[in-house]
């Protein structure tokens, strides 16, 4: 069933959702806040945008130029009504079209100065527990497009010295940074994101520059609940939901 809801944290800021698809939940919040936008960075752009919450969380972050590329049509539809209804046209393009392709595009080469993405994270493997939706399972598992070729889509479109941001789940920080290696995006940043500060992580941001310096910060974690169960302040400036 589609609805419209708020962006909660942000006033007047609204967005078209589909209870058949996934609805944005504190990974794309996430990305969307803690990416690192810089002073010189004018081209911006969301793979796998989604219902494009992360685009829509930008425009009120910086003035810059953001785009967004989602395969799924009804998603695509669903991002441009927000995009319409919130009167951004001007800040914010979205593509319905495979990320794979759109890298290849040689307008699209070295273009962008910083690409984000929120994506699929799990293995497609055999055994995995996987949603009846085929909507829900291509946006949880890496059926259409899977880490490494994400890595190697973010190169093509970059800058040198371009920062890629991916969220993604804390126990796949190996793979990330290898991918992020392999395909010449140097790790930067790493954030990790706990439910309590005695919990482990289960969601990591990392950020990488193409064809970056050696150096590897790690960030101050993201601390979700005291222990008395109440929202950090810093979660509760977030306002959503943990959704695992």
């Amino acid at each position: 069933m589609e609805r419209m809801d708020d962006i909660l944290g942000y006033p007047n800021l609204k967005i078209y959702q589909d209870s058949l698809y996934f609805s944005f939940s504190l990974d794309s919040i996430v990305l969307a806040n803690y990416s690192t936008i810089r002073h010189r960075d004018h081209k911006i752009i969301d793979f796998c945008t989604g219902n494009g919450v992360i685009p829509l969380i930008l425009s009120r972050r910086c003035d810059k130029s953001i785009e967004g590329v989602e395969i799924q049509e009804k998603l695509y539809d669903l991002a441009c009504r927000s995009v319409a209804y919130n009167q951004l046209e001007d800040r914010i393009h979205l593509t319905c079209q495979d990320v794979k392709d759109f890298s290849q595009d040689p307008s699209h080469l070295n273009q962008y100065d910083l690409v984000l993405c929120n994506p699929p994270y799990f293995p497609d493997l055999e055994e995995s527990t996987k949603n009846l939706s085929y909507e829900k399972r291509i946006a949880r598992h890496e059926i259409l497009i899977d880490l490494d070729t994400i890595c190697d889509c973010a190169k093509k479109v970059l800058k040198e010295h371009g920062n890629f941001c991916m969220i993604h789940r804390a126990d796949r920080l190996m793979d990330i940074l290898s991918a992020f290696r392999n395909h010449d995006l140097e790790p930067k940043r790493v954030k990790f994101i706990h439910e309590k500060i005695d919990k482990e992580s289960f969601l990591v941001l990392v950020e990488g520059q193409r064809k970056g310096s050696v150096g590897l910060k790690i960030d101050k974690p993201l601390i979700l609940y005291q222990d008395d169960g109440s929202m950090t302040d810093e979660y509760q400036r977030l306002q959503v939901e943990v959704i695992k």
